[in-house]
């Protein structure tokens, strides 16, 4: 059965047209959307992606919430002639776990969406114009909470007529999206899949995401966030991209694919600061290659999204909000993982089924760490398949 998708929001009341395996962006506007810090964005217009068909009851869709760089394209490709599929092609699609001949998919992408200059990528934040200014909105864009992004999704979700989705599954920032669905609206959704994600932001993590940050901070050009009539931080973002990658993959990995090879052969990094290693020339590479499609302030208000997380966003308790999830959890993380290691996501897990909420913890091998969310996500295939078809 070929995949489907609805053509509009507006029309969403249509039949779906059948399509080739090809994946339009969509788009939709929240007029007036108030933040959960008490802020008002008058246009909050984000793009959004689907894959299957909603089916004349409306119960059998799944969301799936992105990751920090990435974007609502979670399988298909926008043309044929695209290299690479949706970055979840291994589990979405027609026959496959998340099987789009019985689902419907839902990919959205956020709010301050890094990839603010990709034409594939539509999203409202610091780049955006602000209308009553006629400028871009720059560093007085309210900040935003991983909170803010879910209500996005349920103001989508309303206007798709949803009223409960079948399962939210999300990777790393999609992850704590998805605790942020289960802890705050429950009665929102039948079963959660977190993956390589835990239930708040430690110290540790605040800390990494500073670093993180840092570089486009220090980059003269930031000018405090208000860059858009002049040069843009290129050089501290690729840096904050170039860290972001590395601390996204494992040392078995780095290691592994480059050991100490030098980036020249005969150029020699003990004879001249020109020379260095490949591991290094690689990993900036890697950062530069992002810059273009990427917008430094979008990084920073991403940064303090994931800071700022605390499941449910309970005042007093870090635990309250995941005892407040009572829907089936699914945990899927790698020991491997820098960024939410494996007892971090244990710990979670534990937290959650205190009270006799039903927990699963999938446990994904691999060398390429906190990566392997992404591109091992295959090893999980029939568990996740299991998992969404339990009544």
């Amino acid at each position: 059965m070929r995949l489907k998708i609805l053509i509009t929001v507006a029309m969403m009341a249509g039949p779906a047209l059948a399509y080739e395996p090809l994946v339009e962006k969509r788009e939709f506007t929240l007029k007036n959307f108030v933040t959960r810090g008490g802020r008002t964005v008058p246009e909050m217009r984000l793009g959004y992606e689907t894959y299957g068909t909603l089916n004349d009851a409306k119960d059998n869709a799944i969301l799936i919430p992105h990751y920090f760089s990435g974007s609502s394209h979670a399988a298909g490709k926008y043309k044929e002639a695209d290299v690479s599929a949706g970055y979840w092609d291994a589990i979405i699609g027609s026959g496959k776990p998340i099987d789009t001949d019985k689902y419907f998919v839902v990919s959205v992408d956020t709010p301050v969406n890094l990839g603010a200059n990709d034409p594939n990528v539509i999203t409202t934040g610091p780049a955006t114009i602000n209308p009553k200014t006629g400028k871009p909105w720059g560093m007085d864009f309210p900040i935003m909470t991983i909170g803010d992004f879910v209500d996005t999704q349920k103001g989508l979700m309303e206007r798709l007529g949803i009223e409960k989705w079948h399962a939210v599954m999300g990777a790393s920032m999609g992850g704590l999206q998805s605790y942020e669905w289960a802890a705050r609206y429950p009665d929102k959704l039948e079963r959660v899949i977190p993956v390589i994600s835990s239930g708040w932001a430690d110290a540790n993590l605040i800390a990494w995401l500073d670093v993180w940050a840092s570089a486009i901070k220090l980059d003269p050009n930031w000018n405090g966030g208000d860059y858009y009539t002049g040069r843009a931080p290129k050089a501290g973002l690729a840096q904050a991209l170039k860290t972001l990658t590395l601390q996204a993959n494992s040392a078995e990995w780095t290691d592994g694919t480059f050991g100490r090879d030098w980036a020249i052969e005969g150029a020699d990094p003990g004879q001249s600061w020109a020379n260095d290693y490949k591991v290094v020339t690689k990993l900036n590479e890697a950062g530069a290659a992002r810059v273009a499609q990427s917008d430094a302030n979008h990084f920073l208000y991403l940064a303090r999204a994931n800071q700022l997380f605390v499941a449910g966003q309970p005042k007093d308790s870090l635990y309250k909000g995941l005892l407040d999830i009572n829907v089936p959890v699914m945990l899927i993380y790698t020991d491997e993982d820098l960024i939410f290691p494996g007892n971090a996501v244990r710990e979670t897990g534990t937290i959650i089924k205190t009270d006799g909420t039903p927990v699963e913890f999938v446990e994904l091998e691999g060398t390429r760490g906190h990566m392997d969310g992404l591109l091992s996500i295959a090893q999980a295939g029939e568990r996740i398949r299991a998992f969404l078809e339990v009544k």
